[in-house]
């Protein structure tokens, strides 16, 4: 009878130990699990946090990058008005310099149309040859 009550209590110790392990086990797996599931929580929300930062920063690349653009478009523009500006100067320049070559043409070529009114007529028959020519040797 002590041997039947002893082993009962073996066994009964033996079932209330391997009840112990078991809920140890299962509070284990369980932590492991939530620890597990923490894991993943972090690295995705650093995988979003650095997917933002990279984002961030190719948007501000791509604001400086248009800004800068903008910048040198704004620049060339002004480089193409000038470069017209100065070619309408030119044009004008020239157009004026012909005008005053006109002008002054037309000055010399009446000056010279109203001398020559007034310039004598050399002689039909000069130096007594006839029609102006000579006729014969020297």
């Amino acid at each position: 009878m002590n041997i039947q009550l002893e082993k009962m209590k073996q066994n009964q110790e033996f079932e209330r130990r391997k009840k112990i392990a078991e809920e140890k086990h299962k509070e284990w797996v369980q932590k492991k699990r939530e620890e597990e599931r923490r894991e993943r929580k972090r690295k995705l929300s650093k995988e979003m946090a650095e997917k933002a930062t990279r984002e961030l920063e190719k948007m501000q690349l791509q604001e400086k990058a248009d800004i800068k653009y903008k910048e040198w478009l704004k620049k060339k523009k002004a480089e193409e008005a000038e470069k017209k500006k100065k070619e309408k100067e030119k044009e004008k320049e020239w157009e004026a310099e012909l005008q005053e070559k006109r002008t002054r043409s037309e000055k010399i070529f009446k000056e010279w149309l109203q001398n020559a009114k007034n310039k004598p007529q050399p002689p039909l028959n000069g130096y007594g040859f006839p029609h102006g020519k000579s006729t014969g040797l020297y």
